[in-house]
């Protein structure tokens, strides 16, 4: 199996920040690229923190010169999609180009289909009647949907905090801030082989009134955690959190093919 494409997030992460209220104020940069992404194809599951498996998906990226396009698949059980395809440069820094992100079916009570024009500033929220809504914003250089896991490639363990700016899909899109944070070191193992990856907490902050509200009435999202392992050649290992507005803890990790006897 090639290695695995490290743009899974935002399938994740993406609807994670359908919950935001007030956004605080944004002061994050690009993230300088040093570990260039490459061609791949993937395999994922999505599970219960229970261990029961829920979902099955792909990853996909392919490279154009110095773009890249990412897309991730999962195929639910129940019959419900996340397909999210994120396309990004990554000359120097990283920086999004677009990301379209849809959501349907019995595990999403919130079905979301929208596209972020990161060049334009241009998000458009297609409902589910088939209207389209079209709002601009003054995009950030440094706005980050849909790649936070290529990006956490390239974090240094020992930089204390990574500010990243991203669009919330609310009834009226925003930008918000998300602080990222190393926090410590988990083991795990291949082949009964030990390693240790590093946990990254993404913790969205949410500033003004809705900063002191939120944890009050039961709000402020929980926090996100991806897992890299370190060293000269980095690698996702894992991914938990919400998928959805007040929606359970579920982990995305890699799977190995499975050939009949």
């Amino acid at each position: 199996m090639q290695a695995l494409p490290a743009s899974l997030s935002m399938c994740a992460f993406f609807s994670f920040l359908i919950t935001i209220l007030i956004a605080a104020p944004l002061q994050a940069e690009p993230i300088p690229v040093r570990y260039p992404q490459g061609s791949a194809h993937g395999f994922l599951d999505i599970r219960t923190v229970e261990g029961a498996r829920i979902a099955t998906g792909d990853v996909t990226q392919i490279i154009h010169g110095y773009h890249v396009t990412s897309r991730v698949v999962f195929h639910f059980r129940d019959g419900s999609l996340d397909d999210e395809t994120t396309v990004f440069s990554q000359r120097g820094t990283f920086r999004l180009i677009s990301d379209h992100h849809i959501q349907r079916g019995p595990s999403f009570p919130k079905p979301i289909d929208v596209f972020i024009d990161a060049v334009t500033g241009k998000v458009s929220s297609h409902a589910e009647d088939g209207t389209i809504r079209e709002d601009h914003l003054d995009l950030p250089s440094d706005v980050s949907n849909g790649l936070p896991p290529n990006l956490l490639l390239n974090f240094l363990p020992s930089t204390p905090e990574t500010k990243l700016s991203f669009v919330a899909p609310t009834a009226k899109p925003r930008l918000i801030s998300v602080s990222v944070k190393p926090a410590g070191e988990a083991p795990f193992s291949v082949g009964g082989a030990p390693r240790r990856a590093v946990d990254y907490v993404l913790h969205v902050e949410l500033g003004g009134l809705a900063g002191v509200i939120t944890p009050i009435i039961g709000k402020q999202p929980a926090d996100y955690h991806i897992w890299i392992l370190a060293g000269a050649a980095p690698a996702f290992i894992r991914e938990e959190g919400q998928l959805y507005e007040g929606g359970p803890i579920w982990r995305i990790e890699q799977v190995s093919p499975v050939f009949p006897p």
